[in-house]
């Protein structure tokens, strides 16, 4: 339905968008194959965020029902919003908290792993940090005793890159609540490990 193909690592990020995202979805409502090109901008980056909270077998079909609900909800979103990212991000996160106990158990299992060694170096990006795929079993037994809510906001933070207000946007939560909520989590994680992997210049 919208495209059999997922585009590039990072075709939305970093690029003009025209036309908008919200022209597009605008545009969606009367005539349904324009939302194909949010599929596109937006799929590779969305399954990649999935992946890296409930590992790569569950993600093709969470990141696809994503943009089935988008798609069934194009009708309610904010036209002054020009950029989609931060609701596709939302609908994502509650679909993978349908899988909470999903995910959970993949960060438990991970923690039962013997560490392999990192030869990625202080240049890896924070996302690699936080993947299901790379993760470290000290760094999933501290998200593992993470809040639901906490978790969501370290993730979309780390791995999805978003800003404060990206969050807020996607959680339906205020700003100062996505800050309170990331110290949180990255307080709990320097205290079980005893320094935060996510910081600048962190190592597992």
């Amino acid at each position: 339905m919208y495209g059999s193909h997922p585009p590039a690592p990072g075709t939305a990020q970093g690029t003009s968008l025209d036309p908008s995202d919200a022209a597009l979805i605008a545009q969606s409502r009367d005539d349904p194959e324009c939302f194909a090109v949010i599929f596109d901008r937006y799929f590779a980056e969305i399954h990649r965020y999935v992946s890296s909270r409930l590992g790569t077998g569950p993600a093709d079909d969470v990141a696809a029902e994503t943009f089935l609900a988008a798609f069934s909800q194009r009708h309610r979103y904010d036209t002054a919003r020009a950029q989609a990212r931060a609701w596709l991000y939302g609908i994502a996160t509650n679909l993978v908290r349908r899988h909470r106990r999903t995910e959970v158990r993949a960060y438990r299992a991970l923690e039962r792993t013997p560490a392999e060694a990192d030869s990625g170096g202080h240049a890896d990006r924070v996302a690699d940090r936080v993947s299901a795929q790379r993760m470290q079993p000290r760094l999933a037994a501290a998200l593992a005793g993470l809040s639901a809510g906490d978790r969501d906001v370290l993730l979309l933070v780390a791995y999805g890159e978003l800003s404060y207000d990206e969050v807020a946007l996607a959680l339906g939560i205020p700003a100062g609540t996505v800050g309170s909520r990331l110290n949180r989590a990255r307080r709990h994680l320097r205290r079980v490990l005893g320094h935060d992997p996510l910081a600048s210049g962190g190592t597992e």
